[in-house]
C-alpha cells in the first residue's frame, strides 16, 4: 500500500520523521494549561512517588525497550568491546592532559597518579557491568584536543587554526571550527551502523596500538634515569590532584556498557570486553607515562603537545607527526565510540519520558538511534567550539565521578532492597549504613580539599567509620536479590570502595570547576522539576496520550505481524 494509505504501519511509518507536538510532550500533563497546572501542584507528590518507586527488570527489558518502535540490532562480540572500550578511552587524557599534571602538578609521580584514577575506573567497571548485564539496555573536549594535535601534524600552533574572540572571556573565546567539522564526519558514521562503526574503530585502534607501542619503545630507548631523581617534587597531594583530573582519561568505558542491547551474548561479552580492555588501557598509561617523563626533566614537558615536543627534544624529530598521526586517530574514535554511547543514554533516558520520546526512536533500517545522536553530537559541537580544554576537562571529571559514585550507591540498594519484600527494619538498617558512608568519604574527601597541611587526625576518625559501616551492612543487613547472570565480587566492599575513591577525587578538583558543575545541576534540576517529573510520572502510571498509544499500538501490530 502507497504512503497516503491510512494504515496503522503508515502512521508508524510516518512518526519516524515527523516532529509534532506528540513527539515531545505526548503525556496527560501537557495536554492543556490546566492539566500542566494540577500536576505542578502534585510535584512533591510524584516526587515522592519517583524516588520510592523502580521499575521492574522485565519492565525494563521489554516494556520500556518497546517505546523505540524497532529493536536494535546485535551485532556485537566481546571482541567488538574490547576494542570499542580501547577506542573509546585512549585519547586526549594520555595525549594532552599527561604534559600539564607532569609539569605543574604530579612530576614524574603522574604515573602513580594513573594508577590511583585507574583503580576508581576498574571499581566503577565492576559496578557498571552487573547493570548492563542484569538489564541489557541502552566528548566535546575530545574534539577540542583533535585541532592540537592537528596542528602539529602540519607544524602549526594550535591556535593558527582557531578564531579567537578578544571580546569574549579567555575560557571561551577561542573558537574551534576544526572540532565542529570532527564532529559532524564522526557523527555521520555513528548514524550509519553499529558494526560498520565498530569495524571502523577496530581499524583505527589497531593503529592506535601501534603507534603507542612506537612511542613506548622509542621512549624508553632515550630514556634518561636522571629525569626520574626529583619523582615526586609535589608531594602526595600533587599525586591526587592529578588523579582527580586524569579520571578524565578513563572517561569513556561505560559507553561500552550502554551497548549491551546490541551485543549477542551480554552475561559474557560485556564482562570480558570492560575488564579487558580497562586493563590494557591502564597498563598502556602507565608505561606512556613512564616513558615520557624518562625522555625528558619534567619542567621541561610541553602542556600541549607533549609527547611530540618530547621526541623533538631528543633528537627524534620525525617521530612527533608518528605521535601526531596516532593521537588524531585515538580521538577519533573517542569521539566515535563517544557519540555511539552518549546517544544509547539518551535514548533509554527518553524511553522513560524524562526526556521527549522523539529521541528513543530507532532507525528501523540502520537499527541506530538516530534523532539522538543528531542531537547528542551537535549539542558537543556546540560546546567544543567554544570552550578550552581545561574547563572542558574539570567539568567531564566532575560529572562522571559523581555519576560513577551514584552508579556503585545504586548497586548496593539494587543488592540489598526489594520493594514489598525487605522488611522496614533492614531496609532502615540500609538507609543508615548507607548514610554514614557517603558521610565518611564526603568528610575525608573535605578535609583533604580544605586542609593544606598533612596532618592525618581526621583520618583516624572518617576511614573507620567508612569501615564499621561497610562492614555493618555486610553483616548486619541480609541480600533482597543476587545477581541472575554476573555479579559484582566483594560486595559490599567494591562498590563502598567506589564510592570512597570517587568522593575522595572529587574533593581534588579546584573551586570554579565545582561552580560550574552547580550551574549546570541547577539548570537540569529546573527541567526536571518542570518537566522531566511529571513526564515520566504519567508514563509509569500509564497516564498515556493517544500519540504514544499509537506507537505503543504500532509495535504491538508489527511484532504480530512478524
Amino acid at each position: 500500500m502507497g504512503l497516503d494509505g491510512p494504515t496503522g504501519n503508515e502512521g508508524v511509518r510516518r512518526r519516524g520523521c515527523s516532529c509534532t507536538k506528540d513527539d515531545f510532550l505526548p503525556e496527560e500533563s501537557f495536554k492543556s494549561w490546566g492539566n500542566y497546572v494540577q500536576a505542578l501542584q502534585q510535584t512533591p507528590e510524584r516526587f515522592m512517588d519517583r524516588v520510592f518507586t523502580r521499575s521492574l527488570d522485565s519492565t525494563e527489558l521489554h516494556e520500556i525497550k518497546a517505546r523505540s518502535q524497532h529493536e536494535m540490532k546485535k551485532t556485537l562480540s566481546w571482541w567488538d568491546l574490547i576494542w570499542f572500550g580501547i577506542g573509546a578511552v585512549i585519547g586526549a587524557g594520555i595525549f594532552v592532559l599527561t604534559g600539564l599534571q607532569a609539569r605543574e602538578v604530579s612530576g614524574p609521580a603522574v604515573v602513580i597518579s594513573y594508577v590511583v584514577s585507574g583503580i576508581s575506573a576498574m571499581l566503577s567497571v565492576f559496578c557498571y557491568t552487573e547493570f548492563a548485564v542484569e538489564i541489557p539496555v541502552a566528548g566535546a573536549a575530545v574534539a577540542r584536543s583533535w585541532t592540537s594535535y592537528f596542528a602539529t601534524l602540519c607544524n602549526h600552533k594550535p591556535e593558527d587554526f582557531r578564531i579567537i574572540v578578544h571580546s569574549m572571556s579567555e575560557d571561551y573565546g577561542h573558537l574551534d571550527p576544526i572540532a565542529v567539522v570532527v564532529v559532524c564526519v564522526i557523527c555521520v558514521l555513528a548514524v550509519l551502523s553499529t558494526k560498520g562503526s565498530s569495524r571502523f574503530n577496530y581499524i583505527a585502534s589497531i593503529i592506535h596500538v601501534i603507534v603507542i607501542l612506537f612511542i613506548i619503545i622509542a621512549g624508553f630507548s632515550k630514556a634518561d634515569a636522571k629525569n626520574y631523581s626529583d619523582f615526586m617534587p609535589f608531594g602526595i597531594r600533587g599525586v591526587f590532584k592529578s588523579s582527580a583530573v586524569l579520571f578524565f582519561a578513563y572517561v569513556g568505558f561505560d559507553a561500552v556498557s550502554t551497548m549491551a542491547e546490541e551485543t549477542m551474548n551480554p552475561a559474557r561479552d560485556i564482562p570480558i570486553g570492560l575488564v579487558g580492555s580497562m586493563v590494557i588501557t591502564t597498563a598502556a598509561y602507565c608505561l606512556l607515562a613512564v616513558a615520557l617523563c624518562l625522555m625528558q626533566p619534567f619542567r621541561e614537558i610541553d602542556v600541549d603537545a607533549p609527547f611530540s615536543v618530547a621526541f623533538e627534544a631528543v633528537g627524534m624529530s620525525w617521530a612527533k607527526y608518528i605521535v601526531a598521526a596516532g593521537a588524531l586517530k585515538g580521538m577519533t574514535t573517542v569521539l566515535l565510540v563517544s557519540a555511539v554511547g552518549q546517544a544509547r543514554y539518551l535514548t533509554h533516558i527518553a524511553r522513560t519520558h524524562m526526556m521527549p520520546p522523539w529521541l528513543a526512536q530507532v532507525n528501523p533500517k540502520t537499527g541506530t538511534p538516530i534523532n539522538a545522536t543528531i542531537v547528542m553530537l551537535s549539542a558537543t559541537a556546540i560546546i567544543a567550539f567554544f570552550t578550552e580544554l581545561d574547563i572542558l576537562a574539570n567539568l567531564l571529571s566532575i560529572s562522571t565521578l559523581f555519576i560513577f559514585m551514584l552508579v556503585a550507591l545504586a548497586l548496593l540498594v539494587r543488592r540489598y532492597y526489594v520493594s514489598g519484600e525487605t522488611t522496614t527494619a533492614n531496609r532502615n538498617k540500609l538507609v543508615a549504613c548507607i548514610v554514614l558512608i557517603l558521610a565518611s568519604s564526603i568528610a575525608t574527601a573535605a578535609y583533604w580539599g580544605l586542609s593544606d597541611n598533612d596532618d592525618w587526625i581526621a583520618y583516624v576518625i572518617t576511614v573507620p567509620t567508612w569501615f564499621l559501616a561497610t562492614l555493618a551492612l555486610h553483616v548486619a543487613v541480609p541480600r533482597a536479590r543476587n545477581p541472575k547472570l554476573w555479579g559484582v565480587p566483594l560486595v559490599p566492599w567494591l562498590p563502598s570502595a567506589s564510592i570512597a575513591i570517587n568522593i575522595f577525587l572529587l574533593g581534588s578538583i579546584d573551586g570554579a570547576s565545582f561552580a560550574r558543575f552547580g550551574i549546570w545541576t541547577v539548570v537540569l534540576l529546573l527541567y526536571y522539576f518542570f518537566f522531566g517529573l511529571h513526564a515520566s510520572y504519567d508514563t509509569a502510571k500509564n497516564k498515556m496520550g493517544d500519540g504514544l498509544k499509537k506507537v505503543e499500538e504500532g509495535v504491538k501490530v508489527s511484532s504480530e505481524a512478524q
